[in-house]
C-alpha cells in the first residue's frame, strides 16, 4: 500500500526478451532462457541507486497458443532465481498475454496493455507510486520506444536482441527516436544513473 505522503520514486522499464535475456523469438520452452552477459548485474547497479525496476513484456506466445501459461511462470521464476544469485531483483513483472487475432479466445482481446499501448507502464505506475516523469523505458525495439513515448517515460534503445537490426532499418523513419542508445543494459544503466545525479 503507498499512502498519499509518500514521495514517488523514478523506475527503469525494461522490456524483457532481447533486453535482459537473449532474443530467441518465443520461449516455448525452458532452456531457451538465458541471461544476456551483464543484465544482473546493470540491474542490481539500478537496484543499489533506489530505482524501482520494473518488467513490462508483450508476451502473445501466450494467445498463440505456442505455450501454456505455466511455461511462462516457470520462466519468470528461472529470471527472479538468476538475478537474485547476482544479488539483484525486479520490483514488479507485468505482461500482455492478448492478441486480437489469438488462437486462444480467452485472450482475444485488443487490449490497452500490449506494447506500444501505456496499459502495462500505467498499472505498475499506479502499484508501484512511480513517478513517470523521472522514469526511463528500456527495449531492443521501436515499439518499446513507442511505449515510452506514450507513457510519458524517457526512451531508451539497446543494441542487443533487436536493437541493431530496429537501429539501422527501422529507426531512421520513425518520428519517436531514443533519447540514448547503449550497447547493452550495462552501458544504459550507467547513463540513466549519470541523468540522476
Amino acid at each position: 500500500m503507498t499512502s498519499e505522503g509518500q514521495s514517488k520514486r523514478a523506475a527503469v522499464f525494461l522490456d524483457r526478451d532481447g533486453t535482459i535475456n537473449e532474443q530467441m523469438g518465443y520461449i516455448n520452452h525452458l532452456s531457451r532462457f538465458q541471461m544476456l552477459p551483464g543484465a544482473a548485474q546493470a540491474i542490481r547497479q539500478m537496484n543499489e541507486a533506489g530505482l524501482v525496476v520494473v518488467v513490462v513484456s508483450n508476451q502473445s506466445g501466450l494467445a498463440r497458443g505456442y505455450f501454456p501459461d505455466e511455461l511462462l511462470t516457470a520462466v519468470h521464476e528461472k529470471m527472479t532465481a538468476e538475478l537474485s544469485a547476482a544479488g539483484a531483483h525486479v520490483d514488479g513483472l507485468y505482461f500482455c498475454p492478448h492478441h486480437p487475432e489469438a488462437k486462444r479466445a480467452d485472450l482475444r482481446i485488443a487490449c490497452d496493455c500490449r506494447k506500444p499501448k501505456p496499459g502495462l507502464v500505467l498499472q505498475a505506475a499506479e502499484e508501484l507510486n512511480i513517478d513517470l516523469s523521472r522514469s526511463f523505458m528500456v527495449g531492443d525495439r521501436w515499439s518499446d520506444l513507442k511505449c515510452a513515448v506514450n507513457s510519458g517515460v524517457t526512451p531508451i534503445l539497446v543494441l542487443t536482441g533487436y536493437g541493431r537490426g530496429d537501429a539501422d532499418y527501422i529507426g531512421p523513419e520513425q518520428k519517436v527516436q531514443p533519447a540514448f542508445v547503449g550497447e547493452d543494459l550495462s552501458a544504459v544503466a550507467d547513463w540513466i544513473l549519470e541523468q540522476l545525479r
